[in-house]
């Protein structure tokens, strides 16, 4: 018998609830299987990863402020992914953000001012823009394919950050190391407890997620993004240009990101150094569709994306595997995402034979 591939006329909302869930419970199973064959116990390695992260409060600690990076650019993202605008260079732009906030941060001529904090968001915020607004115009004018653009612009991104801390901007004080000096204590976001690294750039989070659940699921704006990536010409047809919904998906994640590389540097960092992110520009990208691209449920995808983060250290300093499983993890869960959402919109029908 031989099947076809068919659209569903309608796809289940219990389904695509659903997928997230089942893609998790998978990426489990398969993790399972990789541990087995790595000669390690499956439930004692998994309790390594996932459960002794949290199993003290400055793992709790940990837990969140890695989440955060994460859920502020996933929410950027988001806006444009539901427009099928493809913002794939949040890395870059994050690592924009935050040359720009330390620029702002170490070169500022009052470093005791009370305005250096906000000047840095601000500045971090109009680099990450700026950053994104190229693959914006090339897309709008030239019809490139914005999915290229962000992704070569990272790599720009990356070596321009080289070669700042590796020369004008490297501590003259700081042995060699390539980065740069300390940010002054009013360029830094104030801890909650001076026992532990979180600190308040997570309210910078909740704020973001708040404003694009504001903007998808409340204003008009937001719905005509939304009807242009389901129904493109309809959207035309209603008077909503391609090239609005194009700026406003790049410019927001642009945004999302140039903030969350500014709260990296004035939180846990203190400087600028090519590790200013392990990833979350690229990792965001996960969370956004394990969310379903929804703001609340890009939190719950932002605190399990944090997790596999912290469980990559704990294995790594508990058993001695390498912290490189974290990026096998989120292969794995992407895969699964991915093959969760063709089953939510195909299907396959088998196909008659006839005499």
């Amino acid at each position: 018998m031989r099947f076809k591939i068919e659209q569903r006329p309608e796809p289940s909302a219990a389904i695509r609830l659903a997928a997230p869930l089942v893609a998790a419970l998978l990426t489990l199973l398969v993790g399972s299987i990789l541990f087995l064959a790595l000669g390690q116990d499956p439930l004692q390695t998994l309790q390594a990863f996932f459960i002794a992260p949290l199993n003290s409060m400055n793992g709790v600690s940990e837990w969140l402020l890695k989440a955060s990076p994460l859920i502020l650019i996933a929410c950027g993202l988001a806006i444009g992914f539901r427009a099928n605008v493809w913002n794939i260079g949040a890395e870059g732009q994050l690592i924009i953000g935050a040359i720009a906030a330390c620029g702002v941060g170490l070169f500022y001529p009052d470093p005791e001012s009370r305005l250096l904090l906000p000047l840095m968001i601000l500045a971090g915020a109009l680099a990450g823009m700026a950053w994104a607004a190229i693959p914006a115009f090339l897309r709008a004018q030239m019809n490139t394919n914005e999915i290229l653009v962000t992704l070569m612009l990272t790599y720009i991104a990356g070596l321009l950050l080289s070669w700042l801390v590796h020369g004008p901007w490297r501590d003259p004080a700081g042995f060699n190391y390539p980065q740069t000096a300390l940010l002054p204590p009013a360029a830094m976001f104030p801890v909650f407890d001076d026992a532990y690294r979180l600190n308040t750039s997570v309210i910078l989070t909740v704020i973001g997620v708040i404003a694009m659940w504001l903007f998808t699921d409340r204003s008009f704006l937001g719905y005509k993004m939304s009807v242009s990536g389901a129904a493109p010409l309809a959207a035309r047809y209603a008077g909503f240009r391609e090239s609005a919904a194009v700026w406003i998906g790049l410019l927001a994640g642009g945004a999302a990101a140039g903030i969350s590389g500014m709260a990296e540097l004035s939180g846990p960092l203190g400087q600028l150094s090519p590790q200013v992110s392990p990833g979350y520009g690229f990792a965001a990208i996960i969370v956004a569709f394990i969310g379903r691209l929804n703001a609340f449920g890009i939190v719950l995808g932002g605190l399990l994306m944090s997790l596999l983060f912290l469980g990559g250290e704990s294995v790594q300093l508990t058993i001695g595997l390498s912290s490189s499983l974290t990026r096998i993890f989120q292969g794995i869960l992407l895969f699964f995402l991915l093959a969760a959402d063709f089953f939510i919109f195909y299907r396959f029908s088998p196909v008659r034979e006839h005499a």
